[in-house]
């Protein structure tokens, strides 16, 4: 079994190489960073260690490097034999490697390739690979277009491993948390016959999509923005903090009843959950600078983003949702010199009535929602 794997950055060796190495695949990963690329054509295996007190290392074997900026044909033909594509190099890049994609599909077509074949995004975004099939199918004449809708799946995935900032002399040793998550949409997968053990197959991936949001990336940002507040400079710093332990806590248990409530996740199940996810930022082996996590707070104050979102529908199932509203606005307290997007929200809250930037950054036209959020900050 042969997988081509787009992006050979940590998440892509430490989390998605490790898992189809174990399930028996050798692996073509495609990038543009020579020094990866060439170590993985030289070495053909990298190490992996798990970042915990055990230090536990394990070897994959049977890679190779491909750079699809000087070998895009061997690109082209690694599709075309592949078992299954993925991909990790971030949303932002999946348009570039589309046309590469098409290609290597047209060669399937053309050399009469009638296995099922699954590419599947592994980006931290919603809808990735269906967002992959439409850059794709733009490339694609009417003949490819059928056989992409008759063999060529692209099911969503969510993923879930937090890797830490690292640099070792080894440049493709890379250090991973032991928890992972990996949950597939089974009902747009074409290949039926290929079941990765280690991953989830679902009939409605937005339960668990949700459940990651709402939990490991709210928490996450709670404990940034609450250590920030408090004047800490690493996430497990803050974490020994038995104030931000507690918010962290208090925002797990309200966006966790919505979850509950509109998901209908098992109560004691759901607990377990949080609980995991606190002992994972709690983990010193993974520590991350507060800064790196709460960067971009304008982006995390969107309608439909970790915070806004749940407050939304709390709201809408008359559910509790005070903890988030000191997050929100803590966050708006955010001023990090460094970070643009600090900058610019300060200058906005400077220069406009706070209920105006309120409503602008965050897209709420709650008034009530408007109000405590701004009532919460004036508080502060």
């Amino acid at each position: 079994m042969h997988a081509v794997h787009f992006g050979a950055g940590n998440i892509g060796r430490g989390f998605i190489g490790e898992v189809l190495s174990k399930n028996g695949f050798s692996i073509d990963f495609v990038d543009l960073n020579e020094t990866i690329i060439d170590a993985l054509q030289a070495r053909g295996s990298y190490e992996i260690e798990l970042a915990d007190q055990d230090k536990e290392q394990m070897t994959v074997n049977q890679v190779n490097g491909i750079n699809n900026g000087q070998e895009p044909e061997a690109v082209v033909q690694a599709i075309s034999q592949a078992n299954i594509v993925t991909t990790a190099i971030g949303p932002n890049i999946l348009p570039y490697i589309a046309e590469l994609i098409c290609q290597g599909l047209k060669a399937r077509q053309e050399q009469g390739i009638q296995e099922a074949l699954d590419v599947i995004a592994c980006e931290n975004m919603i809808g990735g690979s269906q967002f992959l099939k439409e850059k794709v199918q733009a490339f694609a004449d009417e003949s490819l277009l059928d056989y992409i809708e008759t063999y060529i799946g692209f099911p969503n995935a969510a993923v879930d491993r937090i890797v830490p900032i690292q640099s070792h002399e080894d440049p493709l040793f890379v250090s991973v948390e032991p928890f992972k998550e990996w949950v597939i949409d089974a009902t747009q997968s074409k290949n039926k016959e290929i079941r990765l053990d280690e991953v989830l197959y679902v009939e409605d991936l937005e339960p668990y999509i949700e459940r990651k949001l709402f939990s490991v990336n709210t928490g996450h940002a709670t404990v940034a923005y609450t250590g920030y507040y408090k004047g800490y400079a690493t996430i497990d710093q803050a974490m020994e903090d038995s104030a931000v332990k507690s918010q962290l806590e208090a925002v797990l248990n309200e966006t966790g009843q919505l979850l509950e409530a509109k998901w209908h996740f098992d109560a004691d199940d759901h607990q377990a959950y949080i609980q995991k996810i606190i002992g994972r930022f709690e983990n010193p082996y993974i520590s991350d600078d507060i800064t790196r996590v709460a960067r971009t707070p304008i982006r995390k104050l969107g309608y439909d983003e970790r915070f806004i979102r749940p407050m939304r529908e709390a709201k809408q199932y008359e559910l509790s949702y005070k903890h988030l509203l000191k997050v929100v606005a803590m966050i708006f307290k955010y001023d990090y010199a460094e970070d643009d997007q600090a900058v610019a929200l300060q200058d906005k809250l400077n220069k406009q009535p706070l209920e105006e930037v309120i409503s602008e950054v965050t897209g709420l036209e709650d008034k009530e929602l408007i109000n405590q959020i701004a009532k919460t900050y004036q508080e502060l």
